[in-house]
């Protein structure tokens, strides 16, 4: 069954990328030709790009040009929106009523907690609820109880929540907040969560007790509002592209087949207004 691969980057650290630790496996380009050869194995129907810290706009108008130079492999992106809060509304309005087909199809808000990130950036959280663009939170564990306020907040926005939640790798950490918090932002009908980054997060922790967190994800949220991300190349220092989006197959099996389509695809589409 084929897959919309939600979650996953590229970077050149030439052009910055300043978390990119020389002479890790993340320290070289990946480009557009990269993803390509990646999806062996994984039967990939699109690519959703998201921005990778670069820390400038112009990381968003680098992922705007791979959007159209290569249609057919990179389906949508998801922009930095910390990047565009300086430039106020009235630009990042601009920049999401572009009619080419390349605005982007969702802006992400990336830190330790909503409260650490850039108040101008948050105040850009309503002209993408007017414009139909997902809010996507990458925050650390509180991320799934930031989501339900968030959505409450602004019920015609959809916020995309990465990771899971990012729960506590479950060989050191108790995932009781994380349990409670999925609880909560499930409630809300405009939370939907990204199942992606097990390899990295979950790394050393039994496959079963991996899959029993996918499946509370799905058995909360329903398949309708979750998607899935393999999270390369971040992932490549514990699996493959193929590897992780095994995991989150994996995790899924017991749905039915249809039901596990509208987590790999049919999801996606929908939540980031994907054509085709």
């Amino acid at each position: 069954m084929s897959v919309i691969d939600c979650h996953a980057h590229l970077w050149n650290p030439g052009e910055g990328f300043g978390w990119i630790r020389p002479g890790s496996a993340h320290h070289r380009a990946f480009s557009a030709l990269d993803l390509a050869e990646s999806g062996a194995g994984c039967e990939p129907a699109g690519t959703v790009l998201v921005e990778a810290g670069r820390g400038d706009a112009g990381e968003t108008l680098a992922l705007r040009e791979l959007r159209l130079r290569h249609p057919d492999l990179i389906a949508g992106y998801v922009a930095n929106l910390q990047v565009h809060g300086e430039a106020g509304p009235h630009r990042l309005r601009a920049l999401l009523d572009e009619s080419d087909g390349a605005r982007p199809n969702g802006m992400r808000l990336s830190g330790p907690a909503w409260e650490q990130t850039p108040e101008s950036a948050r105040e850009l959280v309503p002209v993408l609820a007017g414009a139909g663009v997902a809010l996507e939170l990458n925050l650390g564990g509180g991320a799934l109880r930031t989501a339900a306020e968030v959505a409450a907040e602004h019920p015609g926005l959809t916020v995309v929540v990465d990771h899971l939640g990012n729960p506590p790798n479950l060989r050191t950490g108790d995932p009781g907040d994380w349990y409670r918090d999925a609880e909560r932002a499930a409630a809300l009908p405009n939370v939907v969560v990204k199942i992606s980054g097990l390899l990295t997060q979950q790394h050393g922790v039994p496959a079963d007790r991996v899959d029993r967190l996918v499946r509370h994800v799905t058995d909360a949220f329903g398949p309708a509002r979750c998607l899935v991300g393999s999270d390369w190349p971040i992932c490549l220092p514990r699996g493959s592209r193929a590897d992780s989006l095994a995991a989150v197959r994996r995790g899924i099996a017991h749905l039915p087949e249809g039901r596990r389509r509208e987590v790999l695809h049919t999801t996606a589409a929908r939540v980031y207004g994907l054509r085709g």
